[in-house]
Formats: C-alpha cells, sequence, structure tokens
C-alpha cells in the first residue's frame, strides 16, 4: 500500500481508468457471447418443420371373444348358486366339445346379491281420519338371493362362433354378447402400419423441403398414436328364426377385416 500511495495521482488515476476500461470490454464481450448463443438456441428451436404420416393395415381376425352370463335366483345363496353351476357346467360340456380350449375359457366374475321385497304389517291397523287412511307401515324383507358369474370366451376357430353362440343361448344363459373379431398376435402388424406412416410423413417432409429450397437435418421429435378397429356383431344375430317353423338355425357371421392404424408425427430440423 506505500508503494501505491508514492506513485503520483495522476498515473494511480490513469491505472483505474485502464482497469475500468477493461472491465467494460470483458463484460461486453460476455455479454454479446451469451445473445450470440440464445440466438442460436432460438434458431434451432425455431427452426423445425413438423410433419404428420398415417399408416394402416387391414388383416382378417382370426379369434372371436364370446362374452356371457349366467343368472339364476333361489331362496338361498346356496340354491342361487346351484343353479348357476347346472347351466354352467353345461355351458362348458358344449364349450369343450366343440373344440374351445380350457385355457380360452375364463371367468371375470362370480358374485351374489340378496333380494329385497316390501312387506306391509298386515297386524296393524292404522285409524282412518278425514283426510283418508295412512298407509300401512312395512320394511324391506329379504325374499331371496340371485347369483351370477360373468365368463369370457376366445374362440379360435372364427368359423364356428355362430354355432357356438347359438348353442350356449339354446343351453339357457341369460345375457350373451359378441361376438368382437380380434387378431391373437397383432404386433407384426402393429409395426408394419408405423414403418408405413413413418415413410408416408417422410414422404412429406421431402417434398415440402425441396418446395421451400431447405436440407433437413435430424429428428429433433417422434410421437406415435394409432388405433385398433373392427366389426363387432351382437348376438342377436346368432340365433335367428327359421321362417318356416321357428327352429334355430347356425348363422355365418362375417368376419370382415379389422384394420390397425398408425398416426405418427415427426419434427425435423431445417437448415
Amino acid at each position: 500500500m506505500d508503494s501505491i500511495n508514492n506513485l503520483p495521482n495522476e498515473y494511480v488515476k490513469n491505472l483505474y481508468k485502464a482497469l475500468l476500461s477493461f472491465l467494460v470490454v470483458l463484460i461486453l464481450f460476455f455479454a454479446v457471447k451469451s445473445v450470440s448463443e440464445w440466438r442460436s438456441i432460438g434458431m434451432m428451436v425455431n427452426n423445425t418443420v413438423t410433419l404428420s404420416g398415417h399408416g394402416e393395415v387391414n388383416a382378417v381376425p382370426d379369434i372371436a371373444n364370446v362374452y356371457f352370463t349366467i343368472r339364476k335366483e333361489g331362496k338361498t345363496v346356496k340354491e342361487a348358486q346351484n343353479a348357476v353351476a347346472v347351466i354352467e357346467k353345461s355351458s362348458l360340456d358344449f364349450l369343450k366339445n366343440n373344440s374351445v380350449a380350457e385355457k380360452d375359457i375364463k371367468t371375470t366374475n362370480s358374485s351374489f346379491n340378496p333380494k329385497y321385497e316390501y312387506r306391509y304389517d298386515t297386524k296393524t291397523l292404522m285409524p282412518c281420519n278425514e283426510f283418508g287412511c295412512p298407509p300401512r307401515p312395512g320394511k324391506n324383507v329379504i325374499s331371496g338371493y340371485e347369483a351370477y358369474e360373468n365368463i369370457t370366451v376366445k374362440v379360435r376357430n372364427t368359423d364356428d362362433v355362430g354355432k357356438i353362440m347359438q348353442g350356449l343361448g339354446e343351453l339357457g344363459v341369460s345375457e350373451l354378447s359378441g361376438p368382437n373379431f380380434t387378431i391373437d398376435n397383432e404386433d407384426d402388424l402393429k409395426a408394419l402400419a408405423r414403418k408405413k406412416a413413418i415413410d408416408d410423413a417422410k414422404e412429406k417432409a421431402k417434398i415440402l423441403a425441396r418446395d421451400l429450397g431447405v436440407r433437413l437435418g435430424k429428428v429433433v421429435n417422434f410421437s406415435e398414436g394409432g388405433e385398433y378397429g373392427g366389426p363387432m356383431y351382437f348376438a342377436e344375430s346368432a340365433m335367428m328364426k327359421n321362417n318356416m317353423g321357428g327352429d334355430t338355425i347356425s348363422a355365418e357371421i362375417p368376419k370382415g377385416e379389422n384394420t390397425i392404424s398408425s398416426d405418427v408425427t415427426i419434427v425435423y430440423e431445417i437448415r
């Protein structure tokens, strides 16, 4: 400190001015560099183009899902469940006799509920007045029980689905719906639909880049959506009536084609 204090005042002032100028230049340098980097980032974010692509594959279903419910009532839970078990055994035997594997028959729900009815008190007399006679008192009491079971069946021989649905209907199941035609292993078809969608987006991107006079860079974002659709038929079509005698006849249920689609969105950097 003593050596600095001994320096001429003019020299010290010039030294401070030089340091101050250096700091100002340094600050301006970093400010310009930061602005340049932010602009570069902004260019990377903004200089993009977004294209969508669609691809789909049609295939004949090879699986039919059938759904039915067995619903029975009884005075006791056991009586209701035994009634369900009788229909269930007949249904399972019928399905196995029609080459439906045990692994393709699944119980999805099994339960029972009490049933109530309102019973009036017949012993108590309610006095009448000028406005009439009030209703007798009463209460809800359990009158019985309802048991039910929901079963899903996967029919691998789709040509037999009409016959199977008709047979189940004749066995006395309470509710019968389907078939819902699906494809057992659709992963390969999904991949093919995705590839078609990507190719569609790429072709659109090439055309747009050519029209704009720019070059496509790397892919900066990708997303995919898709759907799986197909015809669904209901039990009424499987239990058609013969106009001559009213006997049921096996219905041929058309399978049609299921469509597996993919929709992709690709964001390209442009140069």
